[in-house]
């Protein structure tokens, strides 16, 4: 991008609404965190020259942003910008209002209409598109393809013979270097092709027995209609890059959904090439067979099945002999069966039916012999699709569903050759959240294994550990749970694949895998800095490529002030120079697709993170391109503070404090303690500007509060002692600093930190109040219970995750008792606001329910808020503001000694909505 693009783009985005104001600063209140706009779905254009994005208040309308060429536009309730490849055009989403939205009924707001907004960004025009479901540009931007709603008469007309999925919509498409449209009546699916400007659509209009597969050209809207049927429902479409080859499933309209068996078929443009595929006795295609074509256009993937179900029908009684006949009434029964053998708990299988009655798996049709291979089957279920012709990656968790209940989630990973479906165990028994990685050229396969990484040759199956010689340490040294330590993960390829970067903690080293080189790139293990590459280049398969290390960007992070800066190679020092960005956090780091511009948000805690604009080689000059930054300029603002502290076991810590506006050194100020595990990197992060379960920094700093953000380190065995040393001593740090007032501390967790603030309180009285929200207090009844949202068992977590316990309940039972709450209730002097959502998805709300009774019983101080339809995180906005506002009052009563509010003092008696 050129100075006078830059100049042009940086105009059109400072034409903002906000005005800054000499007017004396306001205190921030809650309805000022309410309106308060941030910047969501930040884009950038392939060429660098355009920016869009959403201005979002928490609550409120948002507004869609353009910014270029010197103009900007703004969009009404604009959300999820999409700028096509072009640069021409950015498309939004479009909602109903907040208010529309909010005096709806709930079976109203299901029919409210979602609209787009085409933005010409030359000219600023807006065009509206209403009742759009989905849309999409294609790859050369010119068309764009609306699905729209179905009309709710014609739906309605055939809703008794089909199924809903068989109903077609409407589907809208527009020439945007003409203007020209077209709409097309019953489309139930579509593809553009990528790289030239055709479609193929499915058109299926069964009241007129007329079901369709059409290739339409998008440059003057003719037809060619590739097959035609009277009942045969058609199913998924798919066409190549070029438009050079075309698929599509069909099958028996007459039959159920559930049950309808397709057959595929595949054309070759030229006509020298069409061949049907009947399902097969072992696989077969279905209504969910997906289908894929490679941007060669050598291949075509496509997902088959092997069992057609559907859900079984429950028996009517009609007769009177049906009363007593047995038959009837076992089909009536409502059981579950639950067998020590099962792979999952059948929560967790209920949780997956669905996926598992729509799961396909992947073959491989190689369209020239065509000849199909099935990649994927029931024992290795997922196979990640690319580009390559030789391998891909696979994996199973099958042989480890049954431990996932105490040990977490693993997965063996394979390679499966594309040509002949043959596997290869490359890593058996792997963290799903460590899988090996394939070179761009797949020559090569990159893993890590219990702290170090190895590289596979694909060539010539040779395994080489590639860091056991190195004096540096690869798994992940802040690890403190009773499992094996993972790594810090690769950086990007170089584009020929025979080299990889790896991070450790604090540096970036590249690997040579052919001569089995070792190169350290950065030095920041002394100076205390870790190195990230940041705005490295992606290729067609989204996988992170470079060309030259000396043309790498770095992000580095110092853990001594908690700032980034950016890092670019010196000729000069021969090696990475910082680029001078000031005592910021740099975050969101974008590259235009085809130059080397990128955009990135500075902030920290007195700074909105608004973005800049820069060349990749030039980060040094980059230019301020929103500016919502000017939100803040009105109102009296925290100040950071970065502290640091022995605890009991002379391991160092660190926490961010954020002092009241005005704060004079001397004063001792009311704190509020707020926590997780490592926070103290939030010195230099804006205060998020929600309203939620957790308290707003912004929102107490100016109301009086200091706000502390210490770090929690762990011992295995011992979570609960250990959140209390690294709480309580960083508290004393900051009584001893002078600057918090003894007598007005309070503390506030949620969820893993709700358990620890339900458990310190138990082993200090430093804290005056303390606010737990969704805590685990009881954790022997906790470990064999249920995570609801995902149906999984707990005991994962307290012997190979977060509860960091580590031995079973039965080989240890004290420990788990030891470490829970309700084991040392009588011990509490803290008085205590516990809140739940009462179908909690992560924690069983009956675990508030236990801290509760236990409290109460031993005549405790406590009140627990129960919010009624809500999960593990508020959802319903008037209960977050119910919530803040409480919680606050909470606060506010025992530590600034304002008067109870009538709910602490006495209760609020059960109460229901009117029905109306």
């Amino acid at each position: 991008m050129n100075p006078k693009q830059k100049a042009r783009l940086v105009f059109g985005a400072a034409a903002l609404l906000f005005t800054s104001t000499a007017a004396a600063q306001a205190k921030l209140t809650l309805e000022d965190v309410m309106v308060f706009e941030t910047i969501q779905n930040m884009q950038v254009s392939a060429n660098g020259e355009v920016i869009a994005y959403t201005a979002q208040p928490d609550r409120g309308d948002g507004r869609g942003i353009v910014a270029a060429n010197g103009a900007q536009v703004s969009v009404k309730r604009g959300t999820k910008a999409v700028i096509s490849d072009n640069s021409q055009f950015v498309l939004f989403e479009q909602g109903p209002s907040l208010l529309d939205y909010e005096k709806a009924s709930p079976k109203e707001r299901k029919s409210l209409d979602s609209n787009r907004v085409l933005v010409n960004v030359a000219s600023g025009k807006q065009t509206a598109f209403n009742k759009v479901e989905k849309a999409q540009f294609n790859r050369s931007s010119s068309a764009l393809a609306l699905h729209l709603k179905a009309d709710k008469k014609d739906e309605k007309a055939q809703q008794s013979e089909l199924d809903k999925a068989d109903l077609g919509q409407p589907l809208q498409l527009l020439n945007l270097s003409n203007n020209a449209q077209q709409t097309y009546a019953n489309v139930t699916s579509f593809q553009l092709a990528e790289k030239a400007n055709f479609a193929i659509v499915a058109m299926n209009d069964a009241a007129a027995k007329k079901h369709q597969v059409v290739v339409i050209n998008l440059d003057n809207f003719s037809q060619q209609v590739l097959a035609s049927f009277s009942d045969q429902q058609i199913g998924q479409v798919a066409i190549s890059d070029n438009a050079l080859w075309t698929a599509f499933t069909y099958g028996e309209l007459s039959q159920p959904r559930a049950l309808r068996q397709h057959q595929l078929e595949v054309r070759k443009s030229d006509g020298s090439q069409d061949k049907k595929f009947e399902g097969l006795t072992q696989w077969k295609y279905s209504v969910n067979s997906q289908l894929q074509f490679s941007s060669d256009e050598q291949r075509l993937f496509v997902g088959r099945s092997k069992v057609f179900s559907e859900a079984p029908v429950r028996a009517k009684i009609d007769k009177a002999d049906d009363l007593t006949d047995t038959d009837v009434l076992l089909k009536q029964r409502d059981l579950i069966v639950w067998h020590g053998d099962d792979p999952r708990i059948k929560p967790n299988e209920a949780k997956q039916y669905s996926k598992k009655q729509a799961k396909t798996y992947w073959a491989v049709l190689h369209l020239e012999p065509m000849k199909i291979v099935q990649l994927a089957d029931e024992s290795l279920p997922e196979v990640e699709v690319t580009d390559n012709a030789q391998w891909l990656l696979a994996s199973s968790n099958v042989p480890y569903l049954k431990m996932m209940t105490w040990a977490g989630a693993y997965q063996d990973f394979y390679l499966v050759n594309v040509q002949t479906g043959e596997r290869t165990l490359i890593v058996p028994q792997q963290s799903v959240y460590q899988p090996p990685k394939l070179s761009p050229n797949a020559n090569f396969a990159v893993y890590y294994v219990q702290g170090d990484w190895f590289a596979l040759d694909l060539n010539n199956g040779r395994k080489r550990n590639l860091t056991t010689d190195l004096n540096s340490v690869f798994a992940n040294e802040d690890h403190d749970y009773p499992s094996s330590a993972p790594g810090y993960g690769l950086g990007p390829w170089l584009e020929d694949g025979s080299k990889v970067l790896i991070y450790d903690k604090y540096d970036v080293w590249q690997f040579d895998l052919i001569n089995a080189q070792a190169t350290k790139l950065t030095d920041g293990r002394d100076a205390k800095i870790s190195y990230r590459v940041v705005a490295a280049k992606e290729n067609d398969f989204e996988q992170s490529v470079y060309q030259d290390p000396q043309q790498l960007l770095l992000k580095g992070f110092n853990y001594d002030d908690k700032t980034d800066s950016f890092y670019q190679f010196s000729e000069q020092a021969n090696s990475f120079a910082k680029v001078d960005t000031g005592a910021y956090k740099i975050d969101k780091v974008i590259r235009a697709k085809d130059v080397d511009t990128v955009l990135f948000t500075k902030e920290n805690y007195q700074t909105f993170p608004d973005f800049f604009l820069a060349s990749k080689g030039n980060i040094a000059q980059a230019t301020k391109v929103t500016d919502l930054g000017k939100q803040t300029a009105k109102f009296a603002w925290g100040s950071p503070q970065l502290v640091r502290w022995m605890n009991g076991d002379g391991r160092e810590l660190d926490g961010a404090l954020f002092l009241p506006p005005g704060y004079k050194k001397g004063d001792k100020v009311p704190v509020m303690v707020y926590y997780y595990r490592f926070m103290s990197q939030r010195l230099t992060e804006f205060p998020k500007m929600f309203v939620n379960h957790r308290p707003n920094f912004a929102w107490y700093n100016a109301n009086g509060y200091a706000v502390f953000l210490p770090d929690i380190r762990f011992e295995v065995g011992y979570p609960g002692q250990s959140a209390v040393d690294s709480l309580v001593s960083g508290v004393q740090k900051i009584i001893e600093m002078g600057i918090a007032d003894p007598d007005k501390i309070g503390v506030h967790g949620h969820s893993w930190s709700g358990y620890q603030t339900a458990f310190a309180v138990t082993q200090t009285h430093i804290f005056k109040a303390a606010v737990s929200g969704a805590p685990v207090s009881n954790m022997t009844s906790a470990y064999s219970g249920i995570r609801h949202g995902t149906g999984l068992a707990r005991q994962f977590q307290y012997e190979a995750g977060q509860s960091r316990i580590g031995p079973t309940l039965y080989k240890q039972p004290f420990k788990y008792w030891e470490n829970s709450p309700i084991a040392h209730v009588e011990r509490i002097k803290t008085p205590m606001l516990i809140m739940f959502g009462d179908v909690d998805d992560a924690v069983p709300w009956e675990q508030g329910i236990e801290l509760y009774m236990a409290m109460r019983r031993t005549g405790k101080d406590v009140i627990m808020l129960q919010y009624q339809d809500e999960p593990h995180h508020l959802k319903k906005y008037p209960n977050k503001v119910d919530y803040s506002i409480r919680m606050k009052q909470y606060f506010d009563h025992y530590l600034l000694g304002k008067p109870a509010p009538e709910w602490m003092t006495n209760g609020e008696a059960f109460y229901q909505y009117r029905k109306d």
